[in-house]
């Protein structure tokens, strides 16, 4: 029996039922902690030091999380159209680059006012450019979406790639990034905003990208359970034949859905490139498209969990990086290690428990009922 026979209630469903899928992951990981000859405890303990435990590590952790907001909720919207989006690399890819493109060329002529704008602008229409097309392969020619927009991640790589070399490189520098932006298309620091009123904070990467996060999730939770164009999506995703006998055009709702999904993905750019490197530089993405596929199944493809998980995988970078850096022994690999297999268990694997819980509930419903008719 599959979890999708019955109608779990929604406290299992997306509070329960993730929350168990992380202890599993944390008992797998630490077994494999354990085989290699380090104490999981230990560990623990210093990745939660690391990413919690200092204002600077709060920071990064948010910085990371920002990223992973843009990402998951990607994944979710085309979700909730019936695709699955493998494209978020090359979307945000192709998002920074437009927040390059931008920022170079009317970074000089406008004030902060103006151009952060039209920086967030840019990475959006970059990114839903880089998505509509693979939206119209499907919806026009039959492709299909995973192997177009997986293709397209390519594509978005090699692209960056040729424009930094030959045309976007500075005269004479060696290194394959791009000039680098007046200080009115940097997207301001936190602690740098908090100097301003006299507050001290440690410096760290964490900038404006993160209300725009938080911003995007209201958004899209507004558009898919509180829009008519959001419900004409889910309603083409859950049941395109019937949607469009109800006068739903589906072929219109995958282009709509992926284009949000892939503005969404492109304002890792913003967050990434205006925001911390303040340039265009090679595989300034680092998978973040990816693990926003696990982000968005471990928050159940709905805005609060998702950035609920972001936090998590905050945690999980930021902390990781300093449990290489503390326990000896313990390598940067076997840190990737543990992060892959929490991905595995909490993100790729979030359905595997589901029937265990709908056995469990429905024996539980059953008692009950039996207990109220004798």
């Amino acid at each position: 029996m599959s979890h999708q026979a019955i109608s779990l209630p929604r406290w299992i469903d997306i509070g329960l039922l993730p929350m168990w899928n992380l202890f599993v992951a944390l008992l797998v990981t630490g077994a494999v902690v354990v085989l290699i000859g380090q104490s999981p405890l230990q560990a623990l303990s210093m990745l939660l030091q690391g990413s919690l435990g200092s204002v600077r590590g709060i920071g990064y952790t948010l910085y990371y999380a920002t990223t992973f907001i843009f990402t998951g909720l990607a994944v979710s919207v085309a979700f909730h159209g019936g695709l699955f989006n493998i494209g978020g690399e090359g979307q945000a890819t192709f998002g920074g680059l437009g927040v390059a493109l931008m920022a170079l060329a009317l970074g000089p002529l406008l004030p902060a006012p103006l151009i952060l704008p039209l920086l967030v602008l840019g990475a959006a229409v970059f990114g839903m450019v880089w998505a509509a097309i693979p939206a119209y392969l499907q919806a026009w020619r039959g492709s299909h979406i995973v192997i177009t927009t997986i293709m397209f991640n390519f594509l978005a790589s090699s692209l960056n790639v040729y424009l930094l070399v030959n045309h976007m490189r500075p005269s004479g520098s060696m290194a394959v990034e791009s000039a680098e932006f007046v200080d009115a298309a940097r997207m301001p620091a936190l602690h740098e905003l908090a100097a301003n009123f006299g507050v001290e904070l440690p410096s760290s990467p964490l900038n404006l990208s993160l209300i725009l996060a938080l911003l995007a999730s209201a958004f899209v939770y507004w558009f898919l359970w509180r829009s008519r164009a959001g419900y004409a999506l889910r309603a083409v995703g859950s049941a395109p034949r019937a949607a469009h006998y109800a006068g739903i055009k589906p072929r219109m709702q995958v282009l709509l859905a992926m284009g949000l999904s892939g503005a969404l993905a492109g304002m890792v750019g913003v967050n990434e490139i205006s925001g911390v490197q303040g340039k265009l530089t090679l595989d300034f993405v680092a998978g973040a498209g990816f693990t926003g596929i696990a982000v968005a199944l471990m928050g159940r493809n709905h805005p609060v969990g998702i950035i609920l998980a972001s936090l998590l995988f905050g945690v999980l970078y930021q902390g990781g990086v300093e449990v290489a850096f503390e326990m000896p022994g313990f390598s940067r690999e076997m840190v990737v290690t543990a992060q892959g297999l929490i991905v595995l268990f909490a993100g790729a694997m979030a359905a595997v428990s589901a029937p265990m819980f709908a056995k469990l509930y429905t024996a539980f419903k059953n008692r009950k009922n039996g207990a109220a008719h004798g």
